[in-house]
């Protein structure tokens, strides 16, 4: 699926972004493009089955310049909760860890010009479950 199918205009400054995982390890885009300022509601659904101990999902979006596998891996190690570390200083916005079925939106405003790594946090999921998030 395109960026075009998942980001739809609500106002001039308000966009929604729909975003999907699956128990097949992928979102379904590994680029967002959004503008500076605007105005965000994000929602993540997880459309597959699995419960979120064995195949959770969640959307992280981290600062510019941040390392996804770095921080991924020192997410790991915050299994109780629900692989967000204590350290939030690199995190931008993040959804809360997803079982099949389940959803979770966001409202932020997307900041700066710049490129901005997501990812979900779940162990072993980096190495598929990243992307750009372009603000232009």
């Amino acid at each position: 699926m395109g960026e075009s199918q998942i980001v739809s205009a609500l106002s001039e400054n308000e966009i929604q972004i729909d975003l999907k995982a699956g128990d097949d390890m992928l979102y379904n885009t590994q680029e967002i493009r959004v503008r500076s300022g605007q105005k965000i509601t994000l929602i993540l659904k997880h459309v597959g089955k699995s419960h979120k101990n064995t195949m959770g999902h969640n959307f992280v979006l981290l600062q510019s310049g941040a390392d996804p596998a770095q921080f991924a891996r020192t997410a790991s190690q915050f299994q109780e909760r629900d692989f967000i570390p204590e350290d939030t200083s690199k995190i931008i916005v993040h959804t809360k860890l997803l079982s099949g079925g389940e959803s979770d939106t966001l409202h932020f405003q997307a900041p700066a010009k710049g490129y901005y790594p997501f990812l979900c946090t779940f162990p072993g999921h980096v190495a598929s479950m990243k992307g750009k998030f372009i603000v232009d």
